[in-house]
């Protein structure tokens, strides 16, 4: 999904990862503008990759329990950037929200997430 979409990282730090997604014809709806749905796929993205550097992957897994996602501005082209954030950081969960905005900072889309830590099987 990351690379059918475009998604590309751009930083990494204790408990943040941020990335951008080209506005264009793969990430487009029908009516020419960004899909509410690639929105969620970027925002799902950053939060897993980042639940996933929180943890031992050689013991545990994440899985996604829930996403939702507020589609507040309208993008036709350019570019939009991600910045996911922890808030809460535990053995058994975790809770990620991803801010999307425009290249010039205006906000199109706000995501919660929450990640299950769960034991790898044997």
């Amino acid at each position: 999904m990351v690379e059918h979409l475009g998604i590309e990282i751009t930083a990494v730090g204790e408990g943040y990862v941020c990335g951008r997604m080209p506005v264009d014809h793969r990430t487009h709806q029908p009516m020419g503008l960004l899909h509410g749905g690639a929105s969620v796929a970027l925002a799902e993205s950053l939060a897993s990759m980042g639940a996933a550097l929180q943890v031992d992957l050689t013991k545990k897994a994440c899985i996604g329990l829930e996403i939702n996602a507020n589609h507040i501005r309208s993008v036709r082209d350019g570019w939009v950037y991600a910045r996911a954030e922890a808030i809460h950081s535990g053995r058994s969960t975790q809770i990620w929200e991803t801010k999307i905005t425009t290249e010039s900072g205006d906000l199109v889309c706000i995501s919660r997430m929450t990640v299950a830590i769960i034991d790898k099987k044997a």
